[in-house]
Protein backbone atom coordinates (compact mmCIF):
# COMPACT_ATOMS: atom_id res chain seq x y z
CA UNK A 1 0.00 0.00 0.00
CA UNK A 2 2.84 2.40 -0.10
CA UNK A 3 3.16 3.63 -3.14
CA UNK A 4 -1.01 3.84 -3.10
CA UNK A 5 -0.08 6.03 -0.02
CA UNK A 6 2.61 8.02 -2.29
CA UNK A 7 0.52 8.98 -4.28
CA UNK A 8 -2.25 10.54 -2.44
CA UNK A 9 0.83 12.31 -0.22
CA UNK A 10 2.14 13.84 -3.48
CA UNK A 11 -1.11 14.95 -5.48
CA UNK A 12 -0.87 18.80 -6.35
CA UNK A 13 -4.16 20.00 -5.13
CA UNK A 14 -6.08 19.16 -1.97
CA UNK A 15 -8.31 16.29 -1.92
CA UNK A 16 -10.51 18.55 0.73
CA UNK A 17 -12.14 16.07 3.64
CA UNK A 18 -11.48 12.83 2.29
CA UNK A 19 -9.78 10.63 4.95
CA UNK A 20 -6.93 9.49 3.20
CA UNK A 21 -5.82 6.11 4.98
CA UNK A 22 -9.41 5.38 4.25
CA UNK A 23 -9.25 5.91 0.89
CA UNK A 24 -5.88 4.13 0.34
CA UNK A 25 -7.08 0.75 2.36
CA UNK A 26 -10.00 1.09 -0.21
CA UNK A 27 -7.73 0.97 -3.12
CA UNK A 28 -6.04 -1.48 -2.06
CA UNK A 29 -8.73 -3.84 -1.53
CA UNK A 30 -10.06 -2.93 -4.46
CA UNK A 31 -7.46 -4.07 -6.70
CA UNK A 32 -6.66 -6.64 -4.20
CA UNK A 33 -10.46 -8.30 -4.70
CA UNK A 34 -10.00 -7.78 -8.42
CA UNK A 35 -6.89 -10.41 -8.66
CA UNK A 36 -8.25 -12.27 -6.03
CA UNK A 37 -11.89 -13.03 -8.01
CA UNK A 38 -10.18 -13.10 -11.70
CA UNK A 39 -7.76 -16.14 -9.97
CA UNK A 40 -10.52 -17.68 -8.63
CA UNK A 41 -12.91 -17.68 -11.09
CA UNK A 42 -9.84 -19.35 -13.47
CA UNK A 43 -9.92 -21.90 -10.79
CA UNK A 44 -13.08 -23.02 -10.65
CA UNK A 45 -12.91 -23.52 -14.92
CA UNK A 46 -10.11 -25.77 -13.13
CA UNK A 47 -12.57 -27.49 -11.18
CA UNK A 48 -13.60 -31.28 -12.31
CA UNK A 49 -17.36 -29.75 -11.35
CA UNK A 50 -16.85 -26.68 -13.37
CA UNK A 51 -20.76 -26.63 -14.28
CA UNK A 52 -22.20 -26.25 -10.92
CA UNK A 53 -19.60 -23.43 -10.55
CA UNK A 54 -20.50 -21.06 -13.47
CA UNK A 55 -22.74 -18.75 -11.13
CA UNK A 56 -19.73 -18.08 -9.20
CA UNK A 57 -17.08 -18.10 -12.20
CA UNK A 58 -19.79 -15.29 -12.99
CA UNK A 59 -20.22 -13.52 -9.83
CA UNK A 60 -16.57 -13.66 -9.54
CA UNK A 61 -15.68 -12.03 -12.77
CA UNK A 62 -18.21 -9.38 -12.20
CA UNK A 63 -16.62 -8.19 -8.68
CA UNK A 64 -13.24 -8.30 -10.54
CA UNK A 65 -14.49 -5.59 -12.91
CA UNK A 66 -15.98 -3.50 -10.91
CA UNK A 67 -13.24 -3.85 -7.84
CA UNK A 68 -10.93 -3.04 -10.79
CA UNK A 69 -13.15 0.13 -12.08
CA UNK A 70 -13.40 1.34 -8.56
CA UNK A 71 -10.29 1.55 -7.83
CA UNK A 72 -9.46 3.16 -10.81
CA UNK A 73 -12.07 5.92 -10.03
CA UNK A 74 -10.42 6.30 -6.27
CA UNK A 75 -7.40 6.87 -7.75
CA UNK A 76 -8.41 10.06 -10.14
CA UNK A 77 -9.23 12.96 -8.10
CA UNK A 78 -8.68 15.79 -10.36
CA UNK A 79 -12.34 16.88 -11.00
CA UNK A 80 -14.09 14.69 -8.14
CA UNK A 81 -17.48 13.95 -8.20
CA UNK A 82 -18.56 12.45 -4.81
CA UNK A 83 -21.99 11.53 -6.49
CA UNK A 84 -20.21 9.02 -9.09
CA UNK A 85 -17.91 8.32 -6.54
CA UNK A 86 -20.49 7.31 -3.60
CA UNK A 87 -22.42 5.37 -6.65
CA UNK A 88 -19.34 3.74 -7.83
CA UNK A 89 -18.56 2.56 -4.36
CA UNK A 90 -22.09 1.30 -4.03
CA UNK A 91 -21.67 -1.06 -6.46
CA UNK A 92 -18.41 -2.20 -5.48
CA UNK A 93 -19.73 -3.17 -2.32
CA UNK A 94 -22.76 -4.77 -3.88
CA UNK A 95 -20.50 -6.75 -6.04
CA UNK A 96 -18.47 -7.89 -3.24
CA UNK A 97 -21.28 -8.90 -1.13
CA UNK A 98 -22.91 -10.97 -3.80
CA UNK A 99 -19.50 -12.45 -4.53
CA UNK A 100 -18.75 -12.93 -1.01
CA UNK A 101 -22.11 -14.66 -0.45
CA UNK A 102 -21.30 -16.99 -3.38
CA UNK A 103 -17.99 -18.07 -2.76
CA UNK A 104 -19.32 -18.66 1.03
CA UNK A 105 -21.26 -21.59 -0.65
CA UNK A 106 -18.46 -23.32 -2.20
CA UNK A 107 -15.83 -22.67 0.50
CA UNK A 108 -16.09 -25.80 2.25
CA UNK A 109 -14.79 -27.63 -0.79
CA UNK A 110 -13.04 -25.33 -3.02
CA UNK A 111 -10.50 -23.09 -0.44
CA UNK A 112 -9.91 -20.89 -3.55
CA UNK A 113 -13.48 -19.54 -2.91
CA UNK A 114 -12.71 -19.69 0.97
CA UNK A 115 -9.95 -17.33 0.19
CA UNK A 116 -11.99 -15.19 -2.25
CA UNK A 117 -14.68 -14.83 0.05
CA UNK A 118 -12.05 -13.01 2.29
CA UNK A 119 -10.80 -10.95 0.22
CA UNK A 120 -14.39 -9.61 -1.09
CA UNK A 121 -15.38 -9.26 2.64
CA UNK A 122 -12.53 -7.09 3.05
CA UNK A 123 -12.77 -5.33 0.03
CA UNK A 124 -16.80 -4.34 1.17
CA UNK A 125 -15.81 -3.15 4.33
CA UNK A 126 -13.51 -0.97 3.18
CA UNK A 127 -16.52 0.68 1.10
CA UNK A 128 -18.64 0.92 3.98
CA UNK A 129 -15.76 2.56 5.47
CA UNK A 130 -14.79 5.48 2.99
CA UNK A 131 -18.61 5.88 2.49
CA UNK A 132 -19.24 6.54 5.64
CA UNK A 133 -16.16 8.71 5.76
CA UNK A 134 -17.50 11.24 2.79
CA UNK A 135 -20.53 12.32 4.74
Amino acid sequence: MSHITSMLETYPKDLGGVDRQKLAECIAACFECAQTCTACADACLSEDMVAELTKCIRTNLDCADICATTGNVLSRHTGYDANLTRAVLEACRAACKACGDECEQHAGMHDHCQVCAEACRRCEKACEELLASLG
